[in-house]
């Protein structure tokens, strides 16, 4: 099984692609950094000799990248089962504060490159009418909170398409899925004084995706919500 994971040289989709390789699945791995994207590649080789891991760098904020991304995933697998979206950002501020073009920035991080990454890639699933898309939301899709306004439109707007896709979609053999963590260990919250166990750990979110794609092809986890145990920061 073929698996596209954005963003996923380091917090939440390092972790789901290192579950996924320990389970043998073949991935394509995406960010910002080719450096990051070589080290990751050979720990995902360690951890499983067997599968195959292709990478491609680029800024998925940007379309013409993006376009890029796909030509590049369809060179190397002619099928793709799994697309996670993944890559996203976290841009603080209150809406009459923030810099004028913030929130279209985060529209492009969290929504756009979801929505023009599963437009390229949606007629390969289509073709062989089985696939599965999974959408990395978040708490911040169902509640907006103070300091955080622009991102949580814009993980609002990625959790509506969701919706949307699934719709569209449940006829067609594609499941659509969206998972909706609260806070976890990753790099955003390195040197924050909090206890160990006030977060979750990124593998716990890791094991919800896998948890969704192992269901059989007539179930669908359609949304996941994970909070800390202790509740929201």
């Amino acid at each position: 099984m073929n698996v596209v994971i954005t963003g996923s040289s380091k917090g939440l989709g390092r972790a789901i692609a290192t579950a996924l390789a320990a389970k043998s699945f073949n991935l394509f791995i995406h960010s910002r950094s080719e450096t990051d994207l070589e080290l990751v590649r050979k720990e995902l080789i360690e951890i499983n000799p067997n599968i195959k891991v292709y990478y491609f760098a680029c800024d998925i904020s940007k379309k013409m990248q993006v376009d890029a991304l796909i030509k590049s995933i369809l060179s190397v697998f002619r099928e793709v089962d799994v697309l996670i979206n993944n890559a996203g950002i976290y841009l603080g501020g209150s809406l009459l504060e923030e810099p004028d073009e913030q929130l279209n920035y985060l529209l492009d991080c969290n929504l756009m490159s979801a929505y023009h990454l599963t437009r390229g890639l949606l007629p390969n699933m289509l073709r062989k009418k089985q696939g599965h898309i999974i959408n990395m939301c978040s708490i911040a899709s169902l509640d907006a909170y103070p300091g955080g306004s622009s991102y949580s439109i814009s993980k609002f707007a990625l959790l509506g398409f969701s919706k949307a896709l699934r719709l569209e979609l449940k006829d067609s053999g594609i499941r659509v899925s969206s998972i909706l963590p609260g806070a976890a260990w990753s790099d955003s919250w390195k040197g924050v004084d909090l206890p160990e166990d006030r977060l979750m750990q990124a593998d716990d979110v890791a094991k919800a995706v896998v948890c969704a794609i192992e269901m059989s092809p007539s179930a669908v986890l359609e949304e996941i919500i994970l909070r800390p145990q202790k509740g929201d920061l």
